[in-house]
């Protein structure tokens, strides 16, 4: 194996290859993570547990993904890459595979909130900066847009086809199907994953210096995550960007993508097409996010972030009425939330770089991934509350929305009362 990885190592770098790669497994990594929004209204039909108590599995699930974040990218520069996503991959796969197994809301919160959380959070939202850094000098606002992107293609190929397999043979035929297609990934990543370009005796694409030494990681790796996180968290800019993170995972795993579905069948649509809306707005992402890791190397990531979170505002605000109109005024949502929909992280990730400094910027971009997953979590817990409490989710996409408006304008004001000078890419993690 390793003299095909030379061979084509010659006629392309690498680092391509390791993009493709991991463009793969976070797709898939996406359709589990989708899955919730499929299982509610089966799980809520044959249990008779209430959306709520679904909803705290599925918060549960949102919350941990981005805490074991920073703790994962420690663990990935001690062990390694492959090793790391070799083992989540597979515990994954069999959480997956045993729920059909399960009878218990307990046994739902164990599989789909705690273990699903955390195994898909190790190959979680830091991910992109992690590998873009070790393998890319230049390129890399474009390689953390395609990495994105592919959240949002996941959702594209397996929501769909959940949502047909749920209504054909159930949800039990479903997990085991998304099982097989977890598992399906552990060959890929044994044989074609590396750690670093070293590895394969290259350099970073871009980088003219070549093969450059790896030092081995030195100290604790939980004590350099928190050291980072300490040194971040004393500048107002860390803040404002990580404010403005928290909305956009609360307007987006949070309540769209665990609570459109639900929506969808309240209002007399049905699973599939609710989910077919989901696939259409990933179509749309996976253009939307390319684009804006283009845009993100070029202008004034400030001013992209104020039109990104202003506009999917509008968008949120606008799908209360989407729902009286034709299934046409849905499909405009899809699409206008869709280009937006993760259009915001390589801006983010650029101004995080610069920040906080070229050394730390894998793991604050792992930090700043909990904050985005807290706001997750918590919009999917009182997403489905006040659909409870009011009947409709009118009121939690009536409120997100202005969230979103609210951190449009809190994003101008990152790099006030200092010189700004953008950084030439998205630096290496912390070691």
């Amino acid at each position: 194996m390793n003299a095909a990885v030379t061979r084509l190592s010659r006629r392309t770098h690498y680092g391509w290859v390791i993009v493709w790669l991991a463009f793969v497994v976070i797709l898939v990594i996406a359709g589990v993570r989708a899955a919730p929004g499929v299982l509610i209204v089966p799980l809520e039909d044959e249990f008779h547990w209430s959306r709520a108590t679904i909803s705290l599995a599925v918060g549960i699930n949102l919350l941990l993904y981005g805490a074991i974040g920073p703790f994962a990218a420690a663990i990935m520069d001690r062990f390694g890459v492959r090793r790391v996503m070799c083992v989540a991959v597979a515990a994954i796969a069999l959480a997956v595979a045993v729920s059909p197994l399960m009878h218990n809301v307990w046994e739902l919160i164990a599989l789909w909130g705690v273990i699903n959380g955390l195994c898909c959070g190790a190959i979680g939202p830091y991910l992109a900066a992690y590998l873009s850094a070790r393998w890319f000098v230049a390129r890399q606002g474009l390689v953390v847009g395609i990495l994105t992107a592919a959240t949002a293609a996941g959702q594209l190929v397996f929501l769909p086809v959940l949502a047909d397999i749920v209504t054909l043979a159930g949800w039990r035929t479903m997990s085991l199907v998304l099982a097989a297609a977890v598992l399906g990934l552990l060959p890929l990543l044994a044989l074609a994953m590396r750690d670093r370009p070293e590895d394969v005796g290259l350099g970073a694409y871009g980088d003219p210096r070549g093969p450059q030494p790896v030092a081995p990681p030195s100290g604790n790796p939980v004590a350099i995550a928190f050291r980072a996180l300490g040194e971040g968290a004393r500048r107002r800019d860390f803040w404002l960007i990580s404010g403005g993170y928290f909305v956009c995972g609360a307007s987006t795993n949070g309540l769209i993508g665990t609570h459109l579905i639900p929506a969808c069948v309240d209002h007399g649509l049905s699973e599939v097409a609710g989910a077919g809306l989901l696939a259409a707005a990933g179509v749309f992402s996976f253009i939307g996010g390319t684009l804006s890791g283009w845009l993100s190397d070029r202008w004034d990531n400030r001013y992209l972030l104020f039109w990104y979170y202003g506009l999917r505002g509008l968008s949120l605000m606008y799908l209360p009425f989407a729902f009286g109109m034709s299934f046409y005024g849905l499909a405009l949502f899809s699409i206008f939330y869709g280009l937006d929909w993760i259009a915001s992280v390589p801006p983010t990730v650029r101004l995080l770089s610069r920040t906080v400094g070229a050394q730390r910027t894998g793991i604050m971009v792992a930090w700043i991934s909990v904050i985005h997953q807290v706001g997750g979590a918590s919009a999917a817990y009182l997403g489905g509350l006040l659909r409870i409490e009011y009947g409709s989710y009118l009121q939690a996409f009536m409120l997100s929305g202005l969230l979103c408006v609210v951190a449009a304008f809190m994003v101008l004001f990152i790099g006030a009362g200092r010189r700004r000078r953008e950084p030439e890419g998205v630096a290496a993690p912390a070691q």
